[in-house]
């Protein structure tokens, strides 16, 4: 590995912490609905690891079929931004939508399930609707959530914004073999990142009961998730 390559490994890696840190788009949805939807840590970290594969993924894509076709910068980098207003409005829809239809259970008092274990029993949905009824146990079969692939076709969408003009492109210059190195760093930065803010905000949450405010926890995913696109949308950030 020349020093060149070194050099624009160790930076994409850093870009990759600081560009994840400073965006909660990219944790901060995931943290959200776990909550809401009582997702276990395992399920959450999937989650997020997919997301997070579409989401650089998509960019490295764009990158190598531009590098491939000889394609100017200048040609490529306005893509990246048209797909990164695309995820932001479709983020903050999803939210909006979301939050609705938390605040439409809420105020209707409809019962909402937590799913738990027991070993003589096992997994089973623990329903109950914060009215004071009361609580009903039913065994069945939890129901297809679509949520999950929502937020990744969403974060396919999303560009990562600084790995083609500073990274990808320079180290193509170099060697294939260095641009896999660069690429590759700039990828695992970046998710093991996400991986780590969901996670802290994943058990900092579970220790935090919110009581009255628990009926409300679908409508304020849906708010946090919204705020995120706005945002973006109409601060760039």
């Amino acid at each position: 590995m020349t020093r060149d390559i070194q050099v624009l490994c160790l930076t994409a890696a850093s870009v990759g912490f600081f560009h994840t840190l400073m965006g909660p788009d990219h944790y901060l949805p995931f943290i959200a609905m776990a909550k809401a939807r009582d997702w276990s840590w395992r399920k959450t970290a999937f989650i997020t690891f997919l997301c997070g594969i579409g989401h650089v993924g998509g960019s490295v894509v764009i990158g190598m079929v531009g590098i491939a076709l000889g394609a100017a910068l200048s040609r490529v980098v306005p893509l990246e931004a048209y797909r990164g207003q695309v995820a932001a409005w479709l983020l903050l829809v999803f939210g909006l939508l979301y939050m609705v239809w938390g605040l439409r259970q809420a105020l209707a008092g409809k019962p909402h399930s937590h799913r738990h274990a027991h070993e003589e029993e096992g997994v089973h949905e623990h329903v109950h609707d914060h009215l004071g009824a009361a609580h009903v146990h039913v065994h069945e079969r939890p129901r297809a959530n679509i949520t999950p692939w929502v937020l990744f076709t969403i974060f396919v969408f999303g560009p990562c914004e600084p790995l083609i003009p500073i990274l990808m492109y320079p180290a193509a210059t170099r060697s294939l073999w260095g641009l896999g190195l660069v690429t590759a760093s700039f990828f695992a930065a970046t998710i093991s990142t996400m991986l780590a803010a969901v996670f802290l905000g994943h058990k900092g949450l579970s220790l935090v009961g919110l009581g009255r405010m628990d009926r409300y926890t679908h409508a304020l995913a849906g708010g946090s998730i919204a705020l995120c696109g706005a945002a973006i949308v109409f601060l760039g950030l």
